[in-house]
């Protein structure tokens, strides 16, 4: 069979780490309190975001996420 017939194979995206995703869900609801008229202590969010996702690179470099 020529090789002009043979099927391509289909390109491979790559998926967002769960870590990304969080890191991005974290960036957009901090842009949205900032906004807000509540007051908002960034630095605390942060801190908590920072240990979130420490944890979870940790699992997904195990792995496990």
């Amino acid at each position: 069979m020529p090789e002009e017939n043979q099927p391509r194979p289909l390109p491979m995206y790559r998926q967002r780490a769960i870590s990304e995703e969080f890191a991005a869900y974290c960036e957009e609801a901090f842009e949205h309190r900032r906004n807000a008229e509540e007051d908002f202590d960034e630095a605390a969010y942060r801190e908590a975001m920072e240990m979130t996702l420490a944890r979870l690179r940790q699992l997904e470099d195990e792995g496990r996420a």
